[in-house]
Protein backbone atom coordinates (compact mmCIF):
# COMPACT_ATOMS: atom_id res chain seq x y z
CA UNK A 1 0.00 0.00 0.00
CA UNK A 2 1.12 3.85 -1.17
CA UNK A 3 0.85 5.70 1.68
CA UNK A 4 0.32 8.61 -0.57
CA UNK A 5 -0.35 11.68 2.23
CA UNK A 6 2.85 10.94 3.49
CA UNK A 7 4.58 11.02 0.10
CA UNK A 8 2.39 14.32 -0.28
CA UNK A 9 3.75 15.63 2.52
CA UNK A 10 7.22 15.02 1.69
CA UNK A 11 7.29 16.68 -2.01
CA UNK A 12 5.16 20.19 -0.64
CA UNK A 13 7.74 20.46 2.24
CA UNK A 14 10.73 19.92 -0.42
CA UNK A 15 8.99 22.34 -2.92
CA UNK A 16 8.85 24.74 0.44
CA UNK A 17 12.64 24.39 0.75
CA UNK A 18 13.39 25.09 -2.14
CA UNK A 19 11.53 28.24 -2.44
CA UNK A 20 13.54 28.93 0.70
CA UNK A 21 16.12 28.95 -1.57
CA UNK A 22 14.88 30.48 -4.85
CA UNK A 23 13.30 33.35 -2.83
CA UNK A 24 14.81 34.66 0.40
CA UNK A 25 18.38 34.45 -0.43
CA UNK A 26 18.47 38.33 -0.58
CA UNK A 27 16.64 38.64 2.53
CA UNK A 28 18.71 35.92 4.16
CA UNK A 29 22.34 37.81 3.33
CA UNK A 30 21.12 40.87 4.86
CA UNK A 31 19.94 39.21 7.95
CA UNK A 32 23.39 37.55 7.86
CA UNK A 33 25.62 40.87 7.94
CA UNK A 34 23.45 41.95 10.93
CA UNK A 35 24.81 39.38 12.88
CA UNK A 36 28.19 39.33 11.32
CA UNK A 37 28.79 42.63 12.12
CA UNK A 38 27.36 42.03 15.75
CA UNK A 39 29.81 38.65 16.61
CA UNK A 40 32.94 40.67 14.56
CA UNK A 41 32.14 43.67 16.53
CA UNK A 42 30.99 43.89 20.39
CA UNK A 43 27.30 43.19 19.64
CA UNK A 44 25.04 40.69 21.40
CA UNK A 45 22.68 38.26 19.89
CA UNK A 46 19.46 37.17 21.53
CA UNK A 47 16.09 35.03 20.02
CA UNK A 48 12.80 34.90 21.46
CA UNK A 49 9.67 33.14 20.42
CA UNK A 50 6.29 31.77 21.67
CA UNK A 51 5.57 28.18 22.43
CA UNK A 52 5.97 26.24 19.29
CA UNK A 53 7.83 28.92 17.71
CA UNK A 54 10.22 28.90 20.57
CA UNK A 55 11.12 25.10 19.66
CA UNK A 56 11.72 26.24 16.34
CA UNK A 57 14.35 28.79 17.95
CA UNK A 58 15.61 26.20 19.86
CA UNK A 59 17.42 24.32 16.71
CA UNK A 60 20.28 26.75 16.46
CA UNK A 61 20.74 27.35 20.16
CA UNK A 62 23.55 26.26 22.25
CA UNK A 63 24.23 23.08 20.00
CA UNK A 64 26.81 21.05 17.99
CA UNK A 65 27.79 23.17 14.79
CA UNK A 66 25.47 26.15 15.36
CA UNK A 67 26.65 29.76 15.96
CA UNK A 68 27.71 30.00 19.66
CA UNK A 69 26.32 33.62 20.74
CA UNK A 70 23.06 33.01 20.30
CA UNK A 71 20.98 33.74 23.62
CA UNK A 72 17.74 32.68 24.22
CA UNK A 73 15.35 34.62 25.76
CA UNK A 74 12.52 32.46 28.12
CA UNK A 75 9.61 33.82 29.19
CA UNK A 76 7.10 31.94 31.90
CA UNK A 77 4.64 30.67 30.12
CA UNK A 78 5.75 30.97 26.45
CA UNK A 79 9.37 29.13 26.70
CA UNK A 80 7.97 25.83 25.13
CA UNK A 81 4.79 23.75 25.37
CA UNK A 82 4.78 23.18 28.75
CA UNK A 83 2.72 25.16 30.07
CA UNK A 84 -0.37 23.82 32.38
CA UNK A 85 -2.93 24.23 31.33
CA UNK A 86 -1.79 23.98 27.36
CA UNK A 87 -4.19 26.52 25.91
CA UNK A 88 -2.81 28.85 28.54
CA UNK A 89 -0.10 29.98 26.84
CA UNK A 90 -2.14 31.34 23.53
CA UNK A 91 -3.99 33.46 26.41
CA UNK A 92 -0.41 34.72 27.37
CA UNK A 93 0.74 35.48 23.93
CA UNK A 94 -2.17 37.56 23.69
CA UNK A 95 -1.10 39.96 26.49
CA UNK A 96 -0.25 43.28 25.45
CA UNK A 97 2.50 44.27 28.08
CA UNK A 98 4.11 41.53 28.83
CA UNK A 99 6.76 41.73 26.24
CA UNK A 100 8.30 44.59 27.64
CA UNK A 101 8.60 43.28 30.82
CA UNK A 102 10.14 40.16 29.12
CA UNK A 103 12.69 42.74 27.91
CA UNK A 104 13.66 44.84 30.84
CA UNK A 105 14.55 41.67 32.61
CA UNK A 106 16.81 40.66 29.92
CA UNK A 107 20.61 41.94 29.49
CA UNK A 108 19.93 43.75 26.01
CA UNK A 109 20.88 47.05 24.78
CA UNK A 110 21.10 49.11 21.74
CA UNK A 111 22.59 48.04 19.11
CA UNK A 112 22.37 44.38 20.11
CA UNK A 113 20.32 41.81 17.35
CA UNK A 114 16.84 40.07 17.90
CA UNK A 115 15.43 37.62 16.01
CA UNK A 116 11.93 37.05 16.49
CA UNK A 117 10.07 33.73 15.56
CA UNK A 118 6.58 33.98 15.12
CA UNK A 119 4.15 32.26 12.04
CA UNK A 120 1.47 34.11 12.38
CA UNK A 121 3.18 37.94 13.53
CA UNK A 122 -0.54 38.67 14.79
CA UNK A 123 -0.17 38.13 18.97
CA UNK A 124 0.31 41.34 21.22
CA UNK A 125 3.70 39.73 22.93
CA UNK A 126 6.24 38.69 19.11
CA UNK A 127 4.58 42.12 17.77
CA UNK A 128 4.77 44.32 21.20
CA UNK A 129 8.77 42.73 20.99
CA UNK A 130 9.68 43.65 17.50
CA UNK A 131 8.20 47.62 18.55
CA UNK A 132 9.92 47.76 22.11
CA UNK A 133 13.44 46.39 20.42
CA UNK A 134 12.93 48.48 17.72
CA UNK A 135 12.92 51.52 19.70
CA UNK A 136 15.13 50.63 22.38
CA UNK A 137 17.98 50.39 19.25
CA UNK A 138 17.83 47.22 18.88
CA UNK A 139 18.18 45.61 15.22
CA UNK A 140 15.29 43.31 14.68
CA UNK A 141 15.70 40.02 12.65
CA UNK A 142 12.02 38.73 12.03
CA UNK A 143 10.81 35.26 10.41
CA UNK A 144 6.89 34.73 9.83
CA UNK A 145 5.26 33.65 7.21
CA UNK A 146 4.49 36.35 4.88
CA UNK A 147 0.73 34.65 3.60
CA UNK A 148 -0.16 34.11 6.65
CA UNK A 149 0.58 37.42 8.82
CA UNK A 150 -1.30 39.43 5.43
CA UNK A 151 -4.04 37.09 5.63
CA UNK A 152 -5.15 37.91 9.31
CA UNK A 153 -6.08 40.72 11.18
CA UNK A 154 -3.46 41.94 14.16
CA UNK A 155 -4.56 41.33 18.00
CA UNK A 156 -2.59 44.01 19.15
CA UNK A 157 -4.28 47.40 20.18
CA UNK A 158 -1.79 49.16 17.31
CA UNK A 159 -3.32 47.02 14.54
CA UNK A 160 0.08 46.12 12.82
CA UNK A 161 1.68 42.71 12.85
CA UNK A 162 5.53 42.16 14.04
CA UNK A 163 7.33 42.29 10.74
CA UNK A 164 6.18 46.11 10.48
CA UNK A 165 9.02 46.48 13.16
CA UNK A 166 11.48 44.32 11.46
CA UNK A 167 14.74 45.54 9.70
CA UNK A 168 14.93 42.42 7.83
CA UNK A 169 11.71 39.89 7.52
CA UNK A 170 12.45 36.12 6.68
CA UNK A 171 9.53 34.53 5.17
CA UNK A 172 9.10 30.76 5.88
CA UNK A 173 6.50 30.34 3.15
CA UNK A 174 4.17 28.30 5.49
CA UNK A 175 0.73 28.27 4.76
CA UNK A 176 -2.08 30.21 5.96
CA UNK A 177 -2.97 28.17 9.70
CA UNK A 178 0.46 26.44 9.12
CA UNK A 179 -1.53 22.71 8.07
CA UNK A 180 -0.42 21.96 4.13
CA UNK A 181 -2.50 18.81 2.98
CA UNK A 182 -5.97 17.99 2.60
CA UNK A 183 -7.60 15.42 3.28
CA UNK A 184 -11.14 14.72 2.12
CA UNK A 185 -12.88 13.81 5.28
CA UNK A 186 -11.07 15.92 7.42
CA UNK A 187 -12.64 18.88 8.24
CA UNK A 188 -9.60 20.91 8.56
CA UNK A 189 -5.59 20.88 7.23
CA UNK A 190 -3.08 18.40 8.34
CA UNK A 191 0.56 18.77 8.82
CA UNK A 192 2.20 21.78 9.77
CA UNK A 193 4.85 22.81 8.23
CA UNK A 194 7.02 25.78 9.87
CA UNK A 195 8.63 22.89 12.03
CA UNK A 196 10.31 21.98 8.79
CA UNK A 197 11.05 25.29 6.80
CA UNK A 198 11.72 27.37 10.11
CA UNK A 199 14.67 25.50 11.32
CA UNK A 200 15.95 24.73 7.70
CA UNK A 201 15.49 28.64 7.01
CA UNK A 202 17.60 29.46 10.78
CA UNK A 203 19.99 27.03 9.42
CA UNK A 204 20.52 28.32 6.34
CA UNK A 205 20.84 31.75 8.14
CA UNK A 206 23.64 30.42 10.39
CA UNK A 207 25.48 29.33 6.93
CA UNK A 208 25.08 32.62 5.34
CA UNK A 209 26.70 34.35 8.74
CA UNK A 210 29.49 31.80 8.94
CA UNK A 211 30.25 32.58 5.32
CA UNK A 212 30.13 36.23 5.86
CA UNK A 213 32.71 36.02 9.03
CA UNK A 214 35.06 34.26 6.83
CA UNK A 215 34.85 37.38 4.52
CA UNK A 216 35.33 39.73 7.23
CA UNK A 217 38.21 37.71 8.48
CA UNK A 218 36.88 36.47 11.78
CA UNK A 219 36.80 32.83 12.67
CA UNK A 220 33.03 31.98 13.51
CA UNK A 221 32.50 31.21 17.00
CA UNK A 222 30.93 27.64 16.51
CA UNK A 223 30.20 24.82 18.86
CA UNK A 224 32.10 21.61 18.54
CA UNK A 225 30.06 18.42 19.27
CA UNK A 226 30.67 17.53 23.31
CA UNK A 227 30.79 13.83 22.04
CA UNK A 228 33.49 13.82 20.14
CA UNK A 229 37.52 13.94 21.10
CA UNK A 230 38.49 17.18 22.44
CA UNK A 231 35.07 18.93 22.01
CA UNK A 232 34.34 20.01 25.27
CA UNK A 233 38.19 20.96 25.80
CA UNK A 234 37.30 23.09 22.52
CA UNK A 235 34.24 24.73 23.37
CA UNK A 236 35.52 25.92 26.79
CA UNK A 237 38.15 27.52 25.15
CA UNK A 238 35.45 29.67 22.85
CA UNK A 239 33.04 30.44 25.94
CA UNK A 240 35.85 32.28 27.79
CA UNK A 241 36.94 34.27 24.73
CA UNK A 242 32.89 35.62 24.48
CA UNK A 243 31.69 35.03 27.70
CA UNK A 244 31.00 38.22 28.43
CA UNK A 245 28.35 37.99 25.64
CA UNK A 246 26.77 34.85 26.12
CA UNK A 247 24.45 35.24 28.95
CA UNK A 248 22.67 31.28 28.51
CA UNK A 249 25.51 29.43 31.46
Amino acid sequence: MVMALMHDYAEQVTALIRRLVDEEEDNIRKAAQILAEAIAGDGRIFAFGCTHSSTVLQDILVRAGGLMLINPIFAPGLEAIDTHPVMLSSAIERLEGYAAGILDNTPIRAGDVLILVSVSGRNAVPVEMAMEAKARGIKVIAMTSMTYTQSVESRHSSGRKMYEFADVVLDNKAPKGDAILAVAGVPQRICPVSGVTGPALLQMLVAATVEELLARGVTPPVFLAANVEGGDEYNAALLAQYKDRIFYL
